[in-house]
């Protein structure tokens, strides 16, 4: 017999009452008192300029190429603040945006400085879903030569890697906080902790682990600097 994850977590959510649910709830990852059915949050409109992701490179695909990227933001209380998430596919190395706000002209700044970070070799495409904070998606591409293609709607498996290390980030920036009390050195230290996290699907590598070994197998310099 074979059974689903969904099915595991609907019988925790449903069957646990009393104090049993709450500690259900603090025991699991996300800290939610029920499941939420998949879906999206309501920012997506339709952009000037999209790419689709159907258009995105093969080579994006399967992983074996690095410097393929996925991007989301993760939102805090009463969505007034918001941190930025660009998680690399063929090593799930995580680099995280310190954002002022969610205006489109900020995150797109946020964006460019992060990728000058990179060499080009591992810069190669962005991939993100259609939320309006990526209103100047065209003009990132024009400053730095990184293009960005979009997620169907209601498709977040098409960022499968983003969306995993988003619920592992909500263990240091929970759901319903303040996120913009975190400043960049504080988001510079968790996106560290999280590199240096073992990871299962790497074969328990670290992500930093990961990325030094594509960098030198592309012949690149050292990348300590991302991890500062």
């Amino acid at each position: 017999m074979r059974v689903s994850h969904e099915t595991i977590y609907q019988a925790l959510y449903v069957q646990g009452r009393g104090e049993l649910r709450r500690e259900l709830a603090r025991c699991l990852r996300s800290g939610r008192a029920r499941r939420r059915p998949r879906g999206r949050d309501g920012r997506a409109g339709h952009l000037k300029g999209m790419v689709m992701i159907s258009e995105r490179p093969a080579e994006a695909a399967d992983r074996a190429v690095p410097g393929h990227w996925e991007g989301d933001l993760i939102i805090g209380k009463d969505c007034k603040s918001a941190v930025g998430t660009l998680v690399e596919r063929t090593t799930r190395y995580v680099l995280l945006l310190h954002l002022p706000g969610r205006d489109a002209h900020l995150v797109e700044q946020a964006m460019r400085e992060a990728s000058t970070a990179l060499p080009a070799e591992l810069a190669r495409t962005i991939t993100w879903d259609q939320g309006i904070e990526m209103a100047y998606h065209a003009d990132f591409t024009i400053a730095t030569g990184i293009p960005v293609y979009f997620c169907d709607p209601h498709a977040p498996w098409q960022r499968g890697s983003n969306e995993n290390t988003n619920g592992l980030l909500r263990q240091y920036l929970p759901k319903g906080t303040d996120l913009s009390v975190n400043t960049a050195e504080d988001l510079a230290r968790i996106a560290a902790s999280l590199n240096n996290r073992p990871r299962k699907t790497l074969g328990f590598m670290k992500p930093s682990e990961k990325l030094a070994e594509c960098a030198h197998r592309l012949n690149l310099p050292t990348l300590a600097s991302l991890d500062a």
